[in-house]
């Protein structure tokens, strides 16, 4: 029998509140994520604390706070945006709207590179870096190496190299459009890039979570030049990479066969293409050396 004195702890009524507030625009397992999430962001504590009674209403600043990610929430933004943080490969990231989401399949390509390439790789440089993921993860997992990151947009690498900051690794990041021509003297061991190869015909077909709120420029090339970057980059890998260093890709699901192929002219040899968890060709390693 339920005592009729029970009185419903105000961290469950603000949990069950977020959860209806949210229950039109997610799923009955993710408002349950969400709401403690969001409570915990809100009120400062743990939910560990929050349910040892350390917790016992929100105060007018924090109702504020929660009303305010709640309704940009509700107009599609998000989740990280909306927090300002994610984590990727085990470590927190800064991330906003000048920068992607980094996503979990870009995780498995930097575990890919720190299995083959170990304390091998002296040398690394990651092309179109954005909030500085692949580039962070790999120095906090590989301490001994030294790592260079770049990227066209100024917002971006200035929101990667606070989270540099923010997981005490040195990064060399840099300025670069590399659809342009320059001069560079270093050699690299590894090179590894996510670069932009969703073609504009598919936006149509996308989520306007994405479309609406990350930078396009990041996402999207034109129909008619999809293997722009993937040209560009392992051309520049030619000169950039030492003898035997690694180029890495994250790629389009339906273009691996071209990618290789296209690696394959350009010289590079042990091209092997994989799939990601969930099945989709999505990442391609390519030796350079003369072929064997």
């Amino acid at each position: 029998m339920v005592d009729a004195t029970y009185i419903e702890p105000v961290m469950y009524q603000i949990i069950r509140y977020i959860r209806q507030e949210l229950s039109e625009h997610y799923s009955p397992s993710e408002t349950s994520l969400l709401a403690r999430i969001i409570l915990e962001e809100v009120s400062g504590f743990t939910f560990a604390a929050l349910t040892s009674g350390k917790f016992s209403n929100l105060s007018d600043c924090q109702e504020r706070k929660l009303q305010q990610i709640l309704s940009r929430l509700k107009l599609g933004e998000p989740f990280q945006y909306v927090m300002g943080k994610t984590t990727f490969y085990g470590i927190e990231l800064q991330v906003g709207r000048e920068v992607l989401i980094p996503r979990p399949e870009t995780e498995e390509l930097v575990e890919w590179i720190i299995a083959d390439c170990g304390a091998g790789a002296t040398d690394i440089l990651d092309i179109g870096t954005g909030s500085g993921c692949i580039a962070i993860a790999l120095a906090v997992n590989m301490p001994k190496a030294k790592v260079h990151a770049w990227d066209l947009s100024l917002p971006a690498l200035q929101m990667a190299q606070g989270n540099a900051r923010l997981n005490h690794v040195e990064v060399l990041f840099r300025q670069r459009d590399i659809l342009k021509p320059f001069t560079e003297e270093s050699r690299y061991d590894c090179i590894v890039s996510n670069p932009p190869y969703i073609t504009l015909s598919e936006k149509t077909t996308m989520e306007r979570t994405v479309t609406a709120f990350e930078p396009g420029e990041a996402l999207f090339v034109p129909d008619k030049s999809p293997l722009l970057f993937y040209e560009r980059i392992a051309s520049l890998a030619v000169d950039l990479l030492k003898e035997e260093g690694r180029l890495f890709f994250e790629i389009h699901q339906s273009r691996g066969d071209e990618v290789c192929a296209m690696l394959l002219e350009k010289g590079f040899r042990e091209i092997e293409l994989r799939k990601d968890l969930s099945g989709n060709e999505r990442m391609i390693r390519a030796v350079k050396g003369d072929q064997r």
